[in-house]
């Protein structure tokens, strides 16, 4: 695999390698949430000090063997994987996942809150690496019993080498309408999470992401319109730059810029179509009576700490348009982390 089998603490942040990075703002901050490009070659087994692959889904209650395996049957030069899944059946994915990747990885750790799953697994080499793990969650709603679909957050923090990340699944209040909810219950999650141990998360991480179904819409735009749009964007293919419909009318991105949520996170540039609301079953957008406005719920966004040392390079952020059997889609991300060359 990658170059986990081989780094140390005293050796990573003493490496100065690639010019190639998408670069992170001297200041370490900047307002809302900064979209940046895809870097197409990570350059896993030379460069990179840790691959990260991070995948969300809401799975809507339905469990299928076949869709759990397309989320990691190809592709897998990563050092570890976040799996994040929300609306999750009473089944064993984790199991599941585990035969699927047997003769590559192994589950290093994992965090369930009734529909809320969180599942971290390494190349079969990596436990030795692990200094500490913590988890976490919180819960802000949502409904139990035999149902079980629960809304908030569950954490893990690793101390990977002497690398510090920490990830948060996520699933917040659904409905366009509920803006300021999804905007508190973010900031309750962020207040809440490890708070037991004294640090706020965020001071203690060189890397922080959050992964999950924000629930965050497009608002401003009725059904139609909006797929047109949507088409529109996926046909002029503008992979440079945020598609013209997400970037006038994607809630998150608002809220973001007024420094209600993420402010000073990054995500990758949405080249893919909004991944809900589909009829189960296809990728067809909602035909029910309710005919939804398509959505980038399903989301994933990074931090990094300048002071670290590290950079990040964002090799891949897809939907996987195969998968069918939930009314989303997954997203998936392929994160690597660099040493920041000298020069930036």
């Amino acid at each position: 695999m990658g170059n986990c089998s081989s780094f140390t603490l005293p050796t990573w942040r003493s490496q100065l390698q690639s010019n190639t990075l998408v670069s992170i703002d001297e200041g370490g901050t900047h307002d809302g949430i900064k979209t940046i490009p895809i870097q197409k070659s990570c350059e896993f087994t030379t460069n990179s000090v840790l691959c990260v692959c991070i995948i969300t889904w809401n799975m809507n209650g339905k469990m299928s063997v076949e869709d759990i395996t397309k989320l990691v049957r190809s592709n897998r030069k990563f050092d570890l994987l976040v799996v994040g899944l929300q609306e999750a059946p009473k089944c064993d994915i984790s199991q599941v996942l585990q035969e699927t990747m047997a003769d590559t990885h192994i589950l290093l750790g994992q965090k369930n809150m009734q529909s809320l799953q969180m599942l971290l697994f390494g190349s079969k080499s990596s436990e030795k690496y692990i200094r500490e793990m913590k988890v976490d969650k919180h819960a802000v709603g949502g409904l139990g019993g035999m149902i079980g679909r629960k809304k908030g957050a569950v954490a893990m923090y690793i101390n990977f080498s002497g690398i510090r990340m920490v990830f948060v699944s996520c699933h917040l209040a659904a409905h366009e309408h509920k803006v300021e909810k999804r905007n508190s219950e973010f900031q309750r999650i962020s207040q809440s999470l490890f708070s037991k141990y004294g640090i706020p998360y965020a001071q203690s991480a060189d890397i922080t992401v959050w992964l999950g179904d924000l629930n965050y819409r497009l608002e401003g735009i009725s059904s139609i319109p909006a797929r047109k749009m949507i088409e529109e964007d996926r046909q002029s293919k503008r992979t440079r730059r945020v598609p013209f419909v997400q970037k006038k009318k994607d809630q998150l991105l608002q809220e973001a810029e007024k420094g209600e949520v993420f402010n000073g996170y990054y995500e990758g540039t949405l080249t893919f179509k909004p991944t809900y609301k589909y009829d189960v079953g296809s990728s067809i957008y909602d035909t029910s009576h309710k005919i939804r406005v398509p959505s980038w719920t399903d989301r994933i966004l990074f931090k990094v700490d300048h002071s670290s040392g590290l950079d990040a390079v964002l090799s891949s952020y897809e939907s996987l348009d195969c998968v069918r059997s939930s009314d989303h889609k997954p997203v998936k991300a392929h994160l690597c982390l660099k040493v920041r060359s000298g020069d930036d």
